[in-house]
């Protein structure tokens, strides 16, 4: 997560401006995973690595169209 701070913040962006886009990029990625997944979305925005290996279902490739 610090290397993401460290990018925005590179690019001009204050420490709530780079928090505030965070935050937004979370919510979207949290829209658009099946309420099951939204609390691995929140584990990796606390820096946490959540344990994947229930996911399945097709998740990923859910994932993969999600910024097409």
């Amino acid at each position: 997560m610090n290397e993401l701070k460290q990018r925005l913040a590179a690019l001009g962006l204050s420490e709530e401006q780079v928090d505030g886009a965070i935050k937004t990029v979370a919510e979207f990625v949290k829209s658009k995973v099946p309420p099951e997944y939204q609390g691995m979305v929140d584990s990796l925005m606390a820096g946490q690595t959540p344990d994947l290996s229930s996911v399945g279902g097709g998740l990923l490739d859910k994932v993969k169209g999600m910024f097409e």
